[in-house]
Order: C-alpha cells, then structure tokens, then sequence
C-alpha cells in the first residue's frame, strides 16, 4: 500500500498507512504542535488522548488531538494557536446509535477484553466500546499494521482475535464522555452520538501516567514513557535518537530496551529509588512471589547496558531546558551531586493515576491509597462496586497490573453475564488463586519503587502545575492564601483544573495541597468532583444524544 501524504503549517509530510499524525509529524522532526494562550510551545505528552496537548487543526477544524487522529492522505494540518477560528466544514451529528447489550464494556485493554469474551462465551450480548482505533490497551499495545514485535504484542493479538471470535461487539474510536444513574453511558464515534443502557456495565479504563513535574516538563520532546513507547510499538516511529528516561518504576526499563533495540541510543534511565540490591530481603521476597518476572527485570537491565544504556539509580530529574534543537536534562543523584545532559527527547513515568472518572461519575464507593498515592475502588469478590450491575476491572480501580486485570475481567464478566441471565457464576476458583498470586507479586514489586507522590515544598515555585492553564506552584500557593478548605474553592479561586484535561494531571497534586494546608487527611472528596462531559466532544454529539433520551422517555 503507498503512503499518505498531507501538509503541516504548508510542508509536505509522509505518513505510513494507520499511522497517527502525531507519529508522522514525529517522524517528519516536527515537535510543536500548538502555541499556547502565554505562548509557550507544546507537542505530544501523554500519547493516549488525555493530556489535550497535542491539539492540531485538521482541515479548518480545531481542538483535534494528533495522537488519536489517523494521518489521511490530501490532509491539511496546521499548528494550532490559541484561540482558533474554525474555518472548516461543521460535522452533523448522525442519528444516534442506541445500544442496550446484556453486558457493556467499557476499555479494550487487558481487563476489558478479558471481561467481555468471559461475558460472550456466557451467552451474553455483549458491547465493547473502546477509545482507541486499535483494541489492545496500554499493556498490549497492537500495531496499526499488523507486525508483532514480541510476545507480549502478540498475546495481546490473540486477546484481540479471541475476543473478535466470542462474538464481541467491538466499537473503536468511541469518546464516552457521560455516565448516568441506571446504568445509562453517552458517547461520540466520530459524527455519531451513542446512546447505551445495558443490563450490566463492567468499567474497565485503565490507567494513565503520573509524571515527574520538574521546571521544564512542559515542553515539546518531554513525554510519558507511555508515549514513546506507543509511537514505538504502534507506528515503528522513534520519539528521537537520543533519549533521557526518569521517574521510577518498571516500565521505564522495559521502554529503554524496546527503545534502545530499535536504534535509540538511552542516554540516561534515571531510576529514583535505589538499587535493589540495596534492600536484600524486599527483593528477595518479590524474587521468590514472582521468580519468572525478576528474571526478566535481570534481563532487561542487562540487555539495555550491553546495547550502550547507562541507568543510573538514586538518580531524579530536577529540570529541563530547551538547548537549541535539544533538550538539556538536569539529575541530581541521591548525594547531592548534579549533571546535565544533551538529548533530544526526555521520557517520564513515575507510577499512574487511575481513569476512574466514569466509577466517581456514578458515585462509586472509594478510598485513598497514600504509599500508591491515588484512589482505589470498593469492589466485591464478583469485581461489582457499590452500584448493582457496575463492575470494575484493572487499573481504573487502583494499580494491580495486566495479568491480574485479566483475571478481574474473567471474573466480572462472567458476573456480569450471570447478573443479566445467562448461566451462573461457575467454579473460579482458579482464576481466583492466580488473582491472589499476582496481588501479591504487586504488593512486593512497587516497595522496590519510588512512586509515592512528591510533596508541593520540594517543588521550585516556578514549576507549572496546571498544564492547561498554565498555572504554577506559586499561582496555586498564592489561592491558597484564602485559606480554602476544598480543591474546588481552590480551583475556583485559581482556574487550576479548569482546562481541557479537567485536572487530571494537577487535580491529584491541588488536593495534597488542600490537604496540607488544612491538615485534613485525603479522600475521595479531597479531589475535584469529575464533571459532564468527562471528555472534549462536540455539542452536537451531546445535543443528540440528549434528544434522543428525551424523545425516550
């Protein structure tokens, strides 16, 4: 097949087929993908449509994200400014799609998939809505073309295939933006309103990363380790030659090597904790509750030194600065010893934050987890929350990991099934024993880390906080002069959280603030209360959708 071809801001660009614009622009060198209302640059960050960073204009229209958009030939993209006109052709909402399946599943990744072929293989009806273009999630990642690069790629493809062969309804490049009491879900899939009331609703969402906010973090070529392993394994395209990666974690390790593999020289992999074999019996005991995965950690750490990668522990980004057509990365170890380096891109993950807006929506009992520093959902032994007919699977409910959100989805979607009618809840007992194993290699694994999140005092104060409103420590100190009691008198107070993420990457880090301030421990109130839409959309979509429930009811 030939490629496409279209235009950035005038400049013929190639784009393999599937292939996303912000992979081709990547690939084409361009970084910058909008300006900002102070005029600062932007460009990919987040990789997975939540951070609302690399917004681009495609033919006339704006606000659209270039890490969700497929590059089509004859396109006519330019970087977006703030404030854009909308020069294109409006798109009129078709007629909405209603949906009312046994079993809807929301997230195509490792637990949703996983939840919906346990469902189908029940009897069940069932409706996967998945955000992506390619179903596979953030642990699978699938590429646009087809070509596995590994095993996990491929289990990831078999995962896909099976569920296809369950008889999976399978809709792609769906945005839900609204949840609702009864169980009634609203979305968008392109021009198209969905309109979905299932029997039972099984939320599967994932998770996204937390980043390392350092003075710097903001600029085009700094992005999620996620990120860059996502132009890798979907699109075969290199954030950049020379990378820099910190934070701390086990991804970090695994994206240096697929990375360094694919002609990527690493530069440096800074991992904040210590090394393990600084603390002989945490790793012994992750060793012995997980052999086969520590072997692999072993073996990934040994491949990345013998393919040139220098890791580093005790070692913490601290800033970033834009050095002509590079970035220069400042680290400073755990002595007290600084060093800054020249790369072309700076990759960051410090744990995750889970996508729990759809659960908070519909009132969903949680609570806070301070070592992880994010919420975590109430769920039973089914995986059903506080709310009949709502089930919660894998990292959306609070980290656990791919392989125990397989098992969560084998045993919400065989519930879920037998909540709407079909068959009963049989013997699970050995997913059940599996699920124990892996929760606990989990609660042995992240001691290792060092993810808890980083209090606002040791951030500099000219650290941006808000990315949206580009707000930084010291706007949002300065609203908490007022004494506010609440991270929404706060935003109020400030407009941090009031941007097109709504909050999702300041929103944890406002209410550690609140919390320090007013010495009140963190809860599920603690943050700003998620809002409709949860996502970006058009009106037209929304008004759609609402005439069509109107016109229901």
């Amino acid at each position: 097949m030939t490629d496409n071809r279209f235009t950035f801001d005038g400049q013929s660009v190639t784009a393999k087929r599937g292939q996303s614009l912000a992979a081709a622009l990547t690939d084409a060198g361009h970084r910058t993908f909008r300006t900002t209302a102070k005029s600062a640059e932007r460009g990919i960050f987040c990789g997975m449509g939540v951070c609302q960073d690399c917004l681009v204009s495609i033919d006339g229209q704006p606000n659209q994200r270039a890490c969700m958009s497929l590059a089509s030939d004859g396109m006519t993209v330019t970087r977006q400014v703030p404030f854009p006109a909308f020069s294109g052709t409006a798109a009129k909402a078709g007629a909405p799609l209603t949906l009312a399946p046994d079993v809807l599943v929301i997230g195509g990744g490792a637990g949703g998939l996983s939840a919906g072929i346990a469902a189908a293989r029940a009897g069940a009806d069932v409706v996967l809505l998945d955000e992506r273009k390619v179903s596979g999630g953030q642990y699978y990642k699938q590429a646009a073309d087809g070509v596995v690069l590994d095993g996990q790629q491929r289990d990831g493809a078999d995962l896909v295939a099976a569920a296809k062969s369950a008889g999976i309804t399978i809709l792609s490049g769906v945005e839900l933006w609204g949840a609702f009491d009864d169980l009634l879900f609203m979305a968008q899939q392109g021009d198209r309103a969905i309109i979905a009331r299932p029997k039972t609703a099984i939320v599967a969402t994932g998770a996204y990363e937390r980043p390392v906010m350092v003075p710097g973090w903001t600029l085009p070529g700094v992005m999620t380790t996620g990120a860059a392993q996502t132009l890798w394994r979907s699109y075969q395209s290199l954030a950049g030659k020379r990378l820099a990666i910190c934070g701390s974690g086990p991804l970090n390790l695994q994206v240096a090597v697929e990375l360094a593999r694919g002609g990527a020289t690493i530069v440096r992999l800074a991992e904040r904790a210590a090394h393990p074999v600084t603390r002989p019996l945490q790793a012994a005991r992750m060793a012995v509750s997980g052999p086969a995965l520590a072997m692999k950690g072993l073996k990934m750490e040994w491949a990345l030194r013998r393919l040139g990668g220098t890791v580093r522990y005790g070692s913490d980004l601290i800033g970033v600065a834009q050095c002509g057509n590079a970035l220069a990365a400042t680290f400073q170890s755990s002595d007290g010893t600084r060093d800054t380096i020249e790369v072309d891109v700076v990759c960051m993950n410090a744990g995750f934050e889970p996508q729990n807006e759809i659960l908070r929506l519909l009132g969903v009992s949680m609570h806070y987890d301070p070592a992880m520093g994010h919420l975590r959902c109430h769920t039973d032994d089914a995986m059903q929350t506080n709310i009949r007919g709502l089930y919660a699977v894998g990292d959306c409910k609070g980290l656990g990991g791919a392989p125990a959100a397989c098992d969560e989805g084998v045993i919400a979607g065989t519930h879920a099934a037998a909540a709407a009618g079909f068959g009963d809840a049989y013997d699970l007992h050995s997913v059940r024993r599996r699920l124990t194993g892996h929760r606990r290699f989990q609660s042995r694994l992240w001691p290792l880390y060092d993810i808890a999140p980083r209090q606002a005092a040791d951030m500099p104060s000219d650290t941006i906080i808000c990315r949206c409103e580009e707000l930084t420590l010291d706007d949002i100190r300065t609203g908490l002069d007022d004494k506010p009691g609440h991270a929404g008198t706060l935003k109020r107070a400030t407009r941090v959280g009031m941007g097109r993420c709504q909050g999702r990457y300041c929103g944890p880090v406002a209410a550690r603030m609140v919390a320090e301030t007013t010495g009140k421990p963190i809860e599920n109130l603690s943050f700003f209360a998620p809002r409709v839409p949860i996502k970006p959309v058009a009106i037209s979509s929304i008004f759609a959708a609402e005439e069509a429930v109107r016109e229901k009811t």
